[in-house]
């Protein structure tokens, strides 16, 4: 038999090639749809008054989150109603009873209430009772959802009378207190009564051990700065919308786009460049929304700028393909970046801190970002130009890597407008 007769076996390595380039993108789809997450980190806020009998500490944990561990959305559709939650709120406080402790507080009471920000609904419970006449800042020690989410922090804000407010950064995954003294600060529940950790609920809503279930969080001011600077870069380096566009952008860096195609740059210090103004471009715009929207002189709702956000990863990607920005794209980057500030925002702006502490925390937190930032871009751009001048560059990475943004983004925008869960959030 001659190959003549065997048309539809073409086993050269062009034919190979020029398959393995046509599926790659809408694998490398499949591959990263399972990790995919929201940009925006799970947080929670606290804030602690001490007024010695009259103390109160409220805490503010997002619905979403809450359901993880609790499975409050009782019918698995998808969507919370106001009676399942209300079902829920015991449970709910009980869970936080066991992680939210205040070393030398006694809670006599817990009053419950829904508060919308601008990433979503959020159970707020607030605790009244004692807190032991100390000029120390007491200890918080804070575990929850240490069970699913080790990143996961939460941001404290304490207030004592005739002193500065103290914030803090608290994570649940430090090492945990003795079971006795977790036992001695546990706020009550609702019917008044103590709530030990051993009334506490792990992931699977049965009752867990209290020296696992909680866990010393508290930061010391001298730590407050870095615990800032740590949460900047977990908000970018998690924020997985942001890192796909900055790596849109980063693509085509160490190449010039010429009259006949793609072409590799032959120094790094040509690549940098453009690089440079990228970054720069992207830092100045997103440090002024992220400004503003702390200090509350703008906002925009969520649910225009997480669509907007994957807008800007479409639009970029696009460009990448076919020149829609031309000369213009350090601009552009500017203006999509004042978009992507404000998907940082929300952190700082919860805390209604003085204008000092604020000032003061809005550059650690912007210093993590650009540190988070720059790492991303260091990666990127070194693995980008030692593989510049293979043949499969422009096919492979610019255009199939292109591609796969532009799916993401457009599953992204779906999902944000629509509400269907195409990608795991």
């Amino acid at each position: 038999m001659t190959s003549a007769s065997m048309p539809c076996f073409d086993l050269s390595m062009t034919s190979i090639r020029r398959r393995l380039w046509q599926v790659l993108p809408w694998l490398a789809c499949l591959l990263l749809a399972g990790p995919v997450l929201a940009h925006k980190g799970s947080d929670a806020y606290l804030q602690l008054k001490l007024e010695g009998a009259a103390s109160t500490l409220r805490a503010d944990l997002a619905l979403r989150d809450l359901d993880a561990v609790l499975d409050i959305d009782a019918d698995a559709n998808g969507q919370l109603t106001w009676g399942e939650v209300r079902a829920a709120y015991p449970a709910i406080e009980r869970y936080l009873a066991a992680r939210v402790l205040v070393d030398g507080c006694q809670w006599q009471s817990v009053t419950t209430a829904l508060e919308r920000r601008a990433d979503g609904v959020y159970a707020a419970l607030t605790w009244s009772g004692s807190c032991a006449a100390d000029a120390a800042v007491p200890t918080i020690r804070y575990s929850a959802l240490r069970e699913i989410d080790p990143t996961h922090r939460a941001i404290a804000k304490i207030e004592h009378p005739g002193s500065e407010a103290v914030v803090q950064v608290l994570d649940p995954t430090k090492v945990s207190p003795p079971a006795a003294k977790v036992a001695a600060s546990a706020p009550s529940d609702a019917s008044g009564a103590s709530a030990n950790a051993a009334g506490g609920l792990s992931a699977s809503g049965t009752a867990s051990d209290p020296a696992a279930g909680s866990t010393a969080a508290a930061q010391s001011e001298p730590h407050a700065a870095a615990g800032f600077v740590r949460e900047g870069m977990r908000h970018i380096l998690g924020g997985y919308d942001h890192v796909l566009f900055l790596l849109a952008l980063l693509l085509p860096a160490v190449m010039r786009r010429t009259k006949t195609g793609w072409q590799p740059v032959d120094r790094i210090s040509q690549a940098l460049l453009p690089v440079a103004m990228i970054v720069t471009a992207f830092t100045i715009a997103h440090s002024v929304t992220l400004t503003l929207a702390g200090l509350k002189l703008l906002s925009l709702s969520s649910s225009f700028i997480e669509p907007a956000i994957a807008v800007t990863i479409v639009l970029a990607a696009l460009d990448n393909l076919r020149p829609i920005f031309r000369e213009r794209r350090a601009v552009v980057t500017f203006l999509f970046g004042l978009i992507h500030g404000f998907g940082f925002a929300g952190v700082l702006g919860e805390l209604d801190l003085p204008t000092a502490q604020f000032a003061w925390a809005l550059f650690q937190f912007n210093l993590g970002i650009e540190l988070g930032q720059l790492f991303i871009v260091a990666i990127a751009v070194s693995a980008l130009f030692a593989f510049r001048r293979q043949r499969w560059y422009a096919d492979a990475v610019i255009r199939g890597g292109s591609v796969v943004a532009i799916v993401i983004g457009v599953l992204w925008f779906i999902d944000r407008t629509a509400n269907l869960a195409i990608l795991p959030f």
